[in-house]
Parts: structure tokens; C-alpha cells; sequence
């Protein structure tokens, strides 16, 4: 499945035990000699009753991710057409995502409150997370967020000159982020309506990133770039509609696809 070419394998891990090991998962993820995407997301079972099903995700690399944008739409979207529900919880390590589909086909989820302290990003030490200390190349000053993952946003005024593909591994392994960071580059193309690009730890550049695309509006609002708190953000695969309300929540509205059902062969696993 994917969600604006941020693509998955999702296993239904519900009616049997999956443990996989960092290297199964990456097999599995590798796009030459594997089935190939950018997070495998294993459906289990919830641990906690308000819940639907459990969502693990592992990254390419083999490494745990806390929260995925676009796989919980996509997830949502298998579990609400198996249900014939209009919405529903799905559990993640970093909390309750709760999902609904749109009149419209879209999938909304709602994906928990921003996170702006730099203990909860986490950074490795105390600092204004509005203006971090923090520069590579042509990017400094970026601001930063937990939105179920640590984010680190640079604005600038023109995100297709940015080489991603060199300062994202720099700067998502920078010491000030124990837990490494997403590095997401944000453009203001309107005061509703903003440019980003993403490279996320353990995938690299992505085509999208729902919680990437959650943090360039927080951040972009905190900081009066843009007036409001709604914007549409515009990424390589496509369009995301984010709200942060009231409230602190963020709301991320978008399409999901699905591309093929199938097997996995036993020597991947092994």
C-alpha cells in the first residue's frame, strides 16, 4: 500500500505470533532482493481495549519507528473496509490514532498532541526548540517537534535547491538527537499552503511523511510564518490537509491506494 508514494508492505500479524529481527525486516524492505518499501507495518493485536488493532512499524533499516501518517490511513483503511466501519483506533507505541473515512474517501487521523519541550523530542540537551542550534551546508535555525516522531524542520526559501540526499544522514544522526531525527525542509508557497521535502531516519527521502508533514504546520505556526493553523502541505507524491486544532492535536487528512496482495517467500524470513 502507500499513501502519496510513502509505500509499505503490511503484514496481518493478528492470528499468529510475528517477531521479526531488524535484518528480517530489512530483507523485506529492500527494494532490489525483496519486495521493497519504505516502512513494513505489522497489524497485531491491541493491547488496549479502545483499540482496533496494534500498528508496529519498522523502518528500511530495521530499526522501530513510534507513529506513520500515511501507514495509519492505510492501515485504517484495510481494518474500516474489513469492519464496514467509518472509523477507527489504531494503537501505535507512540499512542492512540484514531482514524475516520471522509465522504470523500479520504482518511483523517488524528495524531495526538505536538510535543514542543526538548525532553520530549527528545534532544540531548535544554534548548529553545523554536530556534535550535543546529546548521549544515546551507540550513540553520530549524525548529522542532515530536509528532509521535522527533522532527527538525528547516525553513527556507527555496526547497528544491536543498541537497537533501547529503545533509539528511548528517543531520539525522547529529548528536543533539539521541533518538536521530526526521529532517523535513519547508517552503511557503502561500499562508495556507506549504512546500516540504523529508528525509526520515532509518527510509531516507520519501516521496511523504504524514507526521513530517504534521510538524512543518506546528512549526510553521509557531513561529508566525503562516497566520493560521490549517494549511495544505504539498509533498512529492501529493497533497496532506493538516490541522493542528485547539486542542494541541494535529489532524492529518489524505488518500491511501492499494498496489498488490501477495506472498512472501519463506527465504526472506530465514
Amino acid at each position: 500500500m502507500h499513501g502519496l508514494g510513502n509505500d509499505f508492505v503490511v503484514i496481518d500479524a493478528r492470528d499468529q505470533t510475528l517477531a521479526l529481527s531488524g535484518g528480517q525486516a530489512r530483507a523485506i524492505c529492500d527494494r532490489r532482493t525483496g519486495i521493497g518499501c519504505d516502512q513494513l507495518l505489522a497489524i497485531e493485536p491491541p493491547a488496549n481495549g479502545a483499540a482496533g488493532a496494534f500498528m508496529r512499524i519498522y523502518n528500511a533499516d530495521g530499526s522501530e519507528a513510534g507513529a506513520c501518517g500515511n501507514g495509519t490511513r492505510c492501515v485504517a483503511d484495510l481494518l474500516m473496509a474489513e469492519s464496514g466501519s467509518r472509523a477507527i483506533t489504531i494503537e501505535t507505541v507512540a499512542g492512540l490514532l484514531p482514524a475516520e473515512r471522509l465522504a470523500d474517501g479520504r482518511i483523517a487521523v488524528d495524531m495526538g498532541p505536538a510535543r514542543k519541550r526538548w525532553d520530549e523530542i527528545p534532544l540531548a540537551r535544554e534548548m529553545d526548540t523554536d530556534h535550535l542550534d543546529l546548521a549544515a551546508s546551507m540550513l540553520a535555525d530549524p525548529a522542532a517537534v515530536n509528532v509521535g516522531n522527533p522532527h527538525a524542520v528547516f525553513f527556507v526559501d527555496d526547497a528544491e535547491a536543498v541537497p537533501l540526499d547529503e545533509v539528511g544522514p548528517l543531520l539525522e544522526h547529529d548528536p543533539l538527537f539521541p533518538e536521530r531525527a526526521n529532517i523535513g525542509i519547508v517552503q511557503v508557497l502561500a499562508p495556507d499552503r506549504l512546500r516540504f521535502r523529508v528525509w526520515e531516519r532509518g527510509a531516507g527521502i520519501t516521496r511523504a511523511c504524514g507526521s513530517g508533514a504534521c510538524a512543518a504546520v506546528v512549526t510553521a505556526a509557531r513561529r508566525g510564518i503562516i497566520p493560521g493553523r490549517r494549511a495544505r502541505v504539498v509533498l512529492d507524491g501529493g497533497d496532506l490537509d493538516i490541522d493542528w486544532r485547539g486542542d494541541g492535536h494535529v489532524v492529518m487528512t489524505g488518500p491511501v491506494a492499494t498496489s498488490f496482495r501477495g506472498e512472501i517467500d519463506a527465504s526472506l524470513l530465514s
